[in-house]
């Protein structure tokens, strides 16, 4: 599969999207990037930046929360932003804030969560709801984030399976580290974290959780509201959210939106 999404994207398809000419100057475009994208964008920018001249500066943070390098503080901090990419609820929050421009949100691929546990160690069995539950009750430690998985882990999920005061107890939001990192040492027995998120990590298993309480979130795109180049930031979320790179996006465990 990596084979051939490389194919595709260096086979310059003739669509509309696809950037023809490479600019004889490139410019400068800042990315603020979330973990929901992160995977995906990484592996598309020297794409991107062969197509076009121009040239990716890059940094990445949660959508949400306190940590110093979390979007939302980086922008309040006035760290330069073209192209924001994030969670569209965080968008919204920080369009909200100022820092983004709200008419311009693109969505790019839906993002779900799913638990992973250390590579080894015994596989709950979480098909169903029923079992999903039963496989938190028994867990004795779960960590998840202070961004958008975590709040629905917190805010809804446990709610949802009416498991609250039994679970949260023993669960942690863990910050600036990567939940898939935090399970892979043997810190936590569960970890609760996009997919997207999950998959690079090594030393772990990905479990999905059952549809009926699956948690679908949108990786989105949004220019900046001081953006000093809108129109190159208008060709990179063109080129992300295209059919084109589709397959290359499904990879990184999103589900590229059809356009």
């Amino acid at each position: 599969m990596e084979i051939v999404s490389r194919r595709i994207l260096l086979a310059g398809l003739a669509a509309p999207v696809v950037l023809r000419v490479a600019q004889a100057t490139g410019v400068e475009i800042h990315v603020l990037s979330s973990g929901s994208f992160t995977a995906a964008y990484q592996r598309l920018a020297p794409e991107f930046e062969r197509r076009t001249g121009h040239r990716l500066v890059s940094a990445f943070g949660a959508s949400f929360g306190p940590a110093p390098d979390a979007l939302p503080q980086r922008l309040a901090r006035g760290e330069p932003a073209d192209v924001v990419l994030a969670l569209e609820d965080a968008l919204e929050a920080l369009a909200a804030a100022g820092h983004v421009d709200r008419a311009s949100v693109t969505r790019l691929a839906e993002t779900r969560v799913a638990f992973a546990v250390r590579a080894g160690t015994p596989r709950p069995d979480m098909s169903t709801v029923e079992a999903l539950r039963a496989a938190l009750l028994a867990a004795p430690s779960i960590a998840y984030s202070p961004s958008g998985s975590g709040r629905f882990y917190e805010g809804k999920l446990v709610q949802r399976l009416g498991i609250a005061e039994q679970v949260l107890p023993k669960s942690r939001r863990w910050f600036p580290d990567r939940i898939g990192a935090v399970v892979a040492r043997g810190d936590a027995a569960l970890g609760l974290q996009q997919i997207s998120e999950l998959l690079p990590v090594p030393g772990i298993e990905v479990i999905r959780i059952p549809e009926e309480v699956q948690k679908v979130s949108y990786a989105s795109a949004a220019l900046g509201s001081r953006a000093q180049q809108p129109e190159a930031a208008r060709q990179l979320i063109a080129f992300l959210g295209s059919p084109e790179v589709a397959p290359l996006v499904a990879e990184t465990g999103l589900d590229p939106i059809r356009r």
